[in-house]
């Protein structure tokens, strides 16, 4: 079968980034900061009573208090764009566990135990029930993997509101995860001191961020078929581009229970400046500086769109799903750990005492990436 090459005849001179593609990170960000404080003003209808918020907004879930030291984390999220490419492909048995993974894998970066999912699927018409089936075998098994139960949710169809990539099969797929905690060993950096290490485990591709960028440069410029067999790719570029994400509950768990972990980050949109979200907790840094070679979709991704490494690391994981600060004298157990779930783990940095994230890309740049 003949292998495509990605084409540069229509690229940007510059090179295309998010906020190019049709998504600004930055003014998103803003517009949220923004909304944080408006919506903190609905505290006070809680204040002093079971169920009372505490902590802040902007970190991976918020916690309620359910008294006697006992919390409850939440969290909402959703698949984004990747939807597009499962209704491209025809193949809806894996988008459920992005859903469930997006949730659950924020849930417990402050250390809280996934107990309970609820999906939200809303559909340009009337789904059939093969199409349904197919969405559900996905969420059943991400439940599985993040060890939830589905309580509920809300199934809808909205004609006119709802489009999707193939005629009378678009649908947007998000849920909300909650998860339970003691207050007093929830997790949000406040711990974190220079010297800790920091490593991180494996991602399983693209994950669920960053498709409005890689539909962009691969499919609309380059005019790659998703059908392609790409040099590097295990897979079709397609099915590279439907892995399920990976969900990481039982081995960050299990690391929680035993070790002493000072942060957790899942590396999703906005990536490595991500970490800036422990910042209102410690006065300190980052710099990663052992991040592996990145797999194949990420350089593909890269090339075809002529991108700059900071916008790369500052839009995807590159390979690393999620990082855990922990003290150096525990960073082979919890490697040990990893490796006993399934899961590789390696040394990928360490947190300082100057308040900046600092990456150095295997390609040789070093990248500043506070925000």
């Amino acid at each position: 079968m003949s292998q495509p090459r990605p084409s540069s005849a229509t690229q940007s001179p510059e090179g295309w980034s998010y906020a190019k593609a049709g998504l600004d990170v930055q003014k998103m960000r803003e517009t949220q900061n923004s909304m944080f404080i408006q919506l903190r003003e609905t505290w006070n209808y809680r204040k002093g009573k079971r169920g009372e918020p505490f902590g802040d907004l902007g970190h991976y879930a918020s916690t309620i208090s359910l008294g006697n030291g006992k919390a409850l984390a939440v969290h909402t999220d959703n698949v984004g764009t990747k939807v597009l490419i499962a209704q491209m492909l025809g193949k809806y048995d894996t988008i459920g566990i992005d859903c469930v993974a997006y949730n659950v894998n924020d849930v417990i970066c402050l250390g809280a135990e996934p107990a309970a999912f609820l999906d939200y699927l809303v559909f340009e018409k009337q789904p059939s029930k093969t199409l349904l089936n197919e969405i559900m075998k996905g969420l059943i098994r991400g439940a599985e993997l993040g060890q939830v139960a589905i309580v509920g949710g809300e199934t809808a169809v909205y004609p006119g509101v709802i489009t999707g990539a193939t005629v009378g099969k678009g649908f947007d797929f998000s849920g909300s995860c909650i998860g339970l905690v003691d207050t007093d060993s929830i997790i949000t950096g406040s711990k974190l001191k220079a010297g800790d290490c920091i490593i991180g485990l494996e991602s399983s591709g693209i994950h669920a961020s960053g498709f409005t960028l890689a539909r962009k440069v691969l499919l609309e410029e380059a005019k790659l078929p998703l059908s392609a067999t790409l040099g590097g790719l295990q897979k079709s570029l397609g099915e590279e581009l439907l892995t399920p994400t990976k969900i990481y509950v039982r081995e960050v768990m299990d690391m929680v229970r035993s070790l002493r972990i000072h942060a957790l980050a899942h590396i999703t949109g906005g990536a490595y400046g991500k970490l800036s979200r422990f910042f209102p907790y410690f006065n300190g840094g980052f710099h990663i500086s052992h991040l592996p070679k990145p797999p194949k979709i990420f350089t593909l991704i890269q090339e075809s769109g002529q991108i700059s490494e900071r916008e790369m690391y500052s839009t995807y994981n590159m390979g690393v799903g999620m990082c855990v600060a922990l003290p150096r004298s525990e960073v082979d157990q919890a490697i040990s750990i990893a490796k006993n779930h399934g899961a590789k783990a390696f040394e990928v940095g360490e947190v300082t005492g100057k308040r900046e994230i600092i990456l150095e890309s295997p390609n040789g740049p070093k990248l500043e990436l506070t925000r």
